[in-house]
């Protein structure tokens, strides 16, 4: 089960782990007044759809006042947006997610995954943000940092410290990141995830690391004790084939 972009930042602040400030629309009323809760003079307008490569396909926009902010939601909700990772027909906009921007000084990834092989969790990092991993790991796979992680104990201190050394962090920086993996490693278990990706993992102007986008997978035979996830599911966003599984499986169950 994935979760929309808006629902993954949501949980990630759960945890105590930075994200911009944001807010999921439906409709460019909705949209408007959203901007005027946030404190920054621009705003991004993100199309939630479960598919990565939303930038190039203009489903990312930057915008600096209210008609361009109205403009571009009422181009995006109620369409598709076809991307490298869907098919011909896209995925529904339904709902928007309206940010505030900041000011970017390098982008970094941040990944954890299940290796099945090992029965572990591996974090991986990289000074490569802002592209996709499977670019990196094929064309300078000496960029991507790794840390195996017991899920018995979880990420510890030692090694989220050993990956900002790695990326070259300050010691400031290198906290930050210390709070953000433990946060991220303890998330990883308690609600059964199976992929995360926070690309970029940002520093900004100011120096501070914040999640500037995520990715989040759920592992579906844990929907049965993730209830409060498995309720803000988007079946709008499933393909034909998640849709009959899910069916087959509640006849099985039934």
């Amino acid at each position: 089960m994935n979760l929309h972009e808006y629902q993954a930042k949501q949980l990630l602040a759960t945890y105590g782990i930075a994200v911009p400030t944001g807010h999921a629309v439906k409709s460019v009323d909705e949209a408007l007044a959203a901007a005027d809760k946030l404190s920054t003079n621009g705003w991004v307008v993100k199309a939630q759809v479960h598919a990565g490569g939303r930038g190039k396909a203009g489903g990312v926009k930057l915008v600096s006042d209210k008609k361009q902010l109205a403009e571009e939601a009422r181009r995006l909700l109620h369409t598709s947006l076809v991307t490298c990772q869907t098919d011909a027909k896209g995925q529904p906009i339904n709902e928007l997610l309206v940010e505030e921007t900041c000011e970017i000084e390098q982008e970094l990834y941040l990944g954890v995954v299940v290796d099945r092989e090992t029965k572990k969790i591996v974090v991986m990092a990289s000074t490569e943000g802002g592209v996709e991993i499977e670019e990196v790991a094929a064309k300078r796979p000496e960029k991507i940092l790794r840390a195996i992680i017991d899920p018995l104990l979880g990420v510890l201190p030692y090694q989220a410290r050993d990956l900002g050394f790695g990326l070259g962090l300050t010691p400031n920086q290198i906290k930050q990141l210390t709070k953000i993996l433990l946060g991220l490693g303890k998330m990883f278990i308690e609600k059964d995830i199976s992929l995360l990706e926070i690309n970029p993992l940002v520093i900004t102007r100011q120096g501070d690391l914040l999640c500037l986008d995520c990715k989040i997978n759920i592992d579906d035979n844990s929907l049965y004790r993730q209830q409060e996830l498995g309720a803000i599911r988007d079946e709008t966003q499933d393909d034909e084939r998640e849709i009959k599984a899910r069916e087959w499986e509640l006849n099985y169950i039934a």
